[in-house]
């Protein structure tokens, strides 16, 4: 574990800024966080375009809605790669500034030293919390089910064992067990897919949405999102 850091439970007793994508493992990480400590924003990466999101490609629009149903105000970048490290910086500083002490991520996997999110939280004046770290990915998945989040697939790669079939579904847990079955990790960890949470309890209420066209894009299928009138 990263040397005075607790990545598990630190937000404890503290304010704390989210990074955000609209999916599972973030959603999760934050309604965890929000039992221990108080949540005073999101993170939200955009692509330099500003029209989706950079992780799982959802629209402002949708991740506004996201962020107003659970109550708390979205803050985002439109950056390009080559300055997504300035620009999630200078989002940490604004969070810093309006009371955050520690930045939340849905992080899984990170190695226990040297990874980015910790030198960059460590930059702005932050503590790293990452409730799902290290946790079975399995396990992930049933909890985020069973708490009654709903969730959605919005991207897949074809080359990973994801089919266009696949863009739409909800996950349950019998889904779970057919991706497992077709040898897909069960929370999309080797990329395979992005979800988008439409409800769940931290929601005020559920995100009504309509499906737009499939977009492909080489091994990549998305299922773009629209906020229903």
């Amino acid at each position: 574990m990263a040397e005075g850091s607790n990545w598990k439970t630190g937000a404890y007793g503290h304010k704390f800024i989210a990074s955000f994508s609209g999916g599972k493992d973030s959603t999760l990480a934050l309604y965890k966080a929000m039992k221990l400590g108080e949540a005073v924003g999101l993170i939200v990466m955009l692509e330099e375009e500003g029209y989706r999101s950079r992780s799982h490609g959802l629209p402002p629009a949708f991740l506004q809605a996201q962020a107003e149903s659970i109550g708390l105000p979205l803050y985002t970048a439109a950056s390009s790669w080559a300055d997504y490290e300035e620009n999630f910086m200078h989002l940490l500083v604004n969070a810093k500034n309006h009371g955050a002490e520690v930045l939340v991520t849905g992080d899984l996997d990170m190695p226990a030293h040297g990874c980015w999110h910790d030198k960059v939280t460590k930059n702005a004046g932050l503590k790293l919390v990452m409730p799902l770290w290290e946790m079975n990915h399995r396990d992930v998945v049933e909890e985020f089910i069973h708490l009654g989040f709903v969730t959605m697939i919005v991207t897949v790669n074809a080359s990973l064992g994801m089919k266009e079939e696949d863009l739409g579904r909800v996950l349950t847990l019998d889904y779970v067990k057919e991706l497992e079955a077709r040898g897909i990790d069960p929370c999309g960890e080797g990329g395979e897919f992005h979800t988008a949470v439409i409800d769940g309890p931290i929601f005020n209420k559920p995100i009504s949405i309509s499906k737009g066209k499939i977009i492909r894009n080489g091994e990549y299928a998305f299922l773009p999102l629209e906020l229903a009138t």
